[in-house]
């Protein structure tokens, strides 16, 4: 057996590149016949409804706008939910016909049941449902000063995504609708600092490519990846909610810039309307992969030459702590007309707590 594999090692990876090589310019005019195909029958979205977690600020806000210039009804998901009031303003004025606010932890299930459940009770039905919610990291792992926020990174960035997933695919197979995801590029590919974030993003993708097997066609699964995009994580703040900060001191008055998110989130919801699988900005990264599979070698010291010039180890990293989750407000708001009225109710804001 040893044999036959040591034999396949040397056949299989040049004979797959070769292939790779002659199919390559047939499957990329495939795709574009079907992107082509796909503008012509996106999915009409008025009044459907949507659901987008993570929808206070950065991606998450901006799809919510894109969502709204098509007519659907909405549902705004975020601890901040301060900062909903007016995005869901701004929803509204853009088309939206009924927004609907609700503040939860997407990383506790009773919060996503109770969400999925209320929206579904005030609309009838879900159509989409967009989880954003998502957490970055600026530190070397072995530097951490303190490992509880280890779980925090992996808890908002997996199971953020997966409890919200798990309590609305029962409606979501009802209206046949579609999960949409917002992944990261660094879920294969390498980068210093972000190795808590990766391994989180490459779980979330592994589910959704295996969830995509088992709903089928009942569910739709759109998976969309962004290199370097100007958001709040990427300005040098990191930070869960309104909690703790996670960045480094030095870092705090960098200002860095990438492609804008708000062409990102136009690409989402096209690519959701239209049944794409895979969202992909900029597309050009995928070369690297290539790279990562048949070369890994050359992807680690390509990158490892470009993090000794740019990647310097500091002491000074402020140790981050967990903002009390516990008692998450309940508060229910209704932004513009709709079928029926709701009471509100609010359970005293809790404290955040920031460590420097």
């Amino acid at each position: 057996m040893d044999l036959i594999n040591s034999f396949l090692n040397l056949v299989v990876p040049p004979a797959s590149l070769l292939a790779l090589a002659f199919a390559w310019p047939t499957l990329s005019f495939i795709n574009a016949c079907e992107r082509l195909y796909n503008t012509f029958v996106s999915e009409k979205m008025d009044n459907k409804v949507v659901i987008i977690t993570g929808a206070s600020s950065g991606i998450g806000e901006q799809i919510a706008y894109e969502y709204a210039k098509r007519g659907t009804n909405l549902v705004l998901v975020a601890r901040r939910d301060n900062r909903l009031w007016g995005i869901a303003d701004n929803a509204r004025r853009l088309g939206s016909r009924h927004v609907l606010i609700m503040a939860a932890d997407v990383v506790k299930e009773e919060d996503c049941r109770r969400f999925i459940t209320e929206a579904v009770n005030y609309y009838g039905r879900v159509d989409h449902l967009v989880n954003t919610a998502s957490l970055g990291h600026t530190f070397f792992f072995e530097e951490a000063a303190d490992a509880s926020v280890f779980p925090i990174i992996m808890d908002i960035n997996f199971w953020g995504n997966v409890y919200p997933t798990y309590v609305a695919l029962p409606y979501l197979r009802q209206s046949n609708g579609r999960i949409v995801v917002n992944a990261s590029v660094e879920n294969w590919l390498p980068l210093p600092r972000m190795s808590l974030y990766s391994a989180a993003k490459a779980a979330l993708i592994n589910f959704y490519e295996t969830l995509r097997f088992e709903v089928k066609d009942e569910v739709g699964i759109t998976i969309a990846t962004h290199g370097w995009i100007g958001t709040e994580m990427t300005r040098g703040r990191f930070m869960v909610e309104e909690g703790a900060e996670m960045q480094w001191k030095e870092e705090r008055e960098v200002q860095v810039t990438g492609g804008p998110v708000e062409e990102f989130a136009k690409l989402i919801v096209a690519g959701a309307c239209q049944g794409n699988a895979y969202v992909k900005y900029p597309s050009w990264y995928d070369i690297f992969f290539v790279f990562r599979v048949f070369a890994p070698e050359v992807l680690y010291w390509t990158f490892h030459l470009l993090s000794m010039n740019h990647v310097t180890r500091r002491t000074s990293f402020i140790g981050t702590g967990r903002p009390l989750f516990e008692g998450s407000p309940q508060r229910k708001l209704l932004i513009g007309a709709g079928p029926g009225t709701f009471s509100q109710s609010q359970v005293p804001v809790q404290q955040q707590q920031k460590v420097e």
